[in-house]
């Protein structure tokens, strides 16, 4: 009798205690939310209110479900009558495995971190109003692909995870990125009524891939049809430049760096960049490149004479050239060019010095700038989303996220870019590019939009900026104004009068 009231007892005890499960406690996003806050702005002088809204919209598959949720920062100036003239701004990064932060918070939203004015961090860290933004011309969204941000794969009916080589197929590879991106920006377009406004799309690094694939995408399969592409600091975005063309887009780069850092003769340092580099690609088409394609069989006396300019050219001594067989590794630059005073050059941006253990080696240790920026990038972005954004969750935000292995065949976006503009007359495309880029070289890029259309017929509808910085060239002040400048011009130029038809 004792036993059964006491398990009575112990039994009545334990069902007002709830005991927590690993659910309870899971790190998950919620899938369908968002917080809107109310800010202010100057830019160029002219005071506006605006509205930022932040939070997660899902990815569902062919039947309905949700199998993502997509973290994305959307700001709006409040003031504005006609929101179906109103442009809109979609803005993606690269990696692939970026986040949109450094975009968001460095070049066209309405913060920019605090960091000096070549880009350095300083202390404290956080962000401080941008003068500049192109919020007083077009309202912006920064959207974060999956795993990148705060954006997350989620958990099927089962509770478990899809498998790997499952959400590579979903999620991570040249084609299906844009395919979900696609249905995903439907959804936020028709949510947030901006079917009439006037469409751009803005993507830096492999963000250029994503949106000139995206284009043709958005176009042909939801019909959904843009005024501008805005590639910054391109990749090769399925257009080949390998071997020989690889190798010699590289030395206007190599020129710029060397100019930077005072590593040329007197006589070209005293040029200034742009006329100098003007004189270097027309020495790279025309001699440089026809010198690579000679290979072994190059004759001694014009090996020498190739080798000798392009010494020149690169700050490298014509020994180091000649046993490169005129073919000189990025790599190699980044760790040679300064070697005798005891720094390497940054990749992603070769202004900046890196310290290696040791002065010898043919590479440098680590990225000096990527450790630069990670260094102001991650403490601002989170410090802005929680305490100006008021966005709280415990999900990491992922500078750079799990996406690997990436899925890069039938890389075809280059030529949907063009088959897009072909079909679009509206679509216009600007392409901007840092001097100071190791990593997607500003020549590159000048190459890439020379391929785009072979015929040359849309010639006119593409236009490139260069700017005295690196990958990441609005992190410079000076470039931070140029090249918002050059993007309010470009999508002010690119929205047609109301009478002109898309047609040719």
């Amino acid at each position: 009798m004792k036993k059964s009231i006491f398990l009575s007892l112990i039994l009545s005890i334990s069902s007002q205690f709830v005991v927590a499960s690993d659910k309870d406690h899971r790190r998950a996003i919620e899938v369908d939310h968002k917080v809107v806050t109310e800010h202010r702005t100057q830019v160029y002088g002219e005071t506006f209110s605006y509205t930022a809204t932040t939070g997660t919209q899902p990815v569902w598959d062919e039947e309905g479900h949700a199998v993502a949720a997509l973290h994305y920062t959307y700001y709006q100036r409040d003031d504005v009558k006609d929101i179906g003239s109103r442009p809109l701004l979609i803005s993606f990064n690269g990696g692939p495995g970026s986040a949109s932060v450094w975009m968001h918070v460095a070049y066209t939203g309405p913060k920019v971190l605090n960091i000096d004015d070549e880009g350095f961090p300083l202390q404290p860290y956080g962000v401080k109003t941008n003068p500049y933004s192109v919020l007083d011309t077009a309202d912006i969204v920064f959207v974060n692909p999956v795993n990148t941000g705060y954006s997350r794969v989620l958990a099927g009916n089962d509770g478990k995870m899809p498998s790997k080589d499952k959400q590579k197929t979903m999620f991570f590879g040249v084609n299906a990125d844009v395919k979900y991106l696609a249905e995903w920006l439907n959804t936020f377009v028709t949510r947030n009524n901006r079917w009439r406004s006037p469409k751009f799309l803005i993507g830096e690094s492999y963000g250029t891939t994503r949106v000139s694939g995206l284009a043709l995408e958005l176009q042909n399969r939801q019909w959904m049809y843009l005024n501008g592409v805005v590639l910054v600091s391109p990749t090769d975005i399925g257009i080949e430049r390998k071997g020989i063309v690889k190798a010699a887009n590289r030395l206007p780069y190599f020129t710029a760096a060397a100019w930077y850092h005072k590593a040329l003769s007197n006589e070209l340092q005293v040029q200034d960049l742009e006329q100098l580099l003007a004189k270097v690609e027309s020495f790279t088409v025309n001699e440089y490149l026809p010198a690579l394609a000679m290979g072994g069989f190059i004759k001694a006396e014009h090996k020498q004479r190739i080798a000798k300019q392009v010494a020149q050219y690169s700050g490298l001594d014509i020994e180091q050239v000649l046993q490169s067989n005129l073919d000189i590794s990025t790599r190699y630059f980044w760790k040679q060019l300064l070697r005798d005073r005891g720094y390497t050059i940054g990749r992603l941006d070769s202004r900046y010095l890196g310290l290696d253990k040791q002065d010898v080696g043919d590479s440098p240790d680590y990225n000096s700038e990527l450790s630069s920026w990670l260094h102001s990038f991650t403490p601002a972005i989170n410090y802005y989303m929680k305490e100006q954004l008021n966005y709280h969750t415990d999900i990491k935000y992922n500078m750079f996220g799990q996406v690997h292995p990436w899925d890069r065949s039938n890389n075809q976006t280059g030529e949907n870019l063009r088959q897009a503009m072909a079909a679009n007359p509206y679509l216009n495309v600007l392409i901007q590019a840092g001097y100071y880029d190791g990593a997607t070289n500003y020549f590159d890029a000048k190459y890439t939009m020379w391929q785009l259309d072979p015929s040359g017929k849309m010639q006119s509808r593409f236009d490139f900026k260069g700017y005295r910085s690196g990958h990441m060239m609005y992190l410079r002040h000076q470039d931070l104004k140029q090249s918002n400048d050059d993007l309010r011009a470009f999508i002010k130029a690119s929205m047609p009068a109301k009478d002109k038809a898309a047609k040719y």
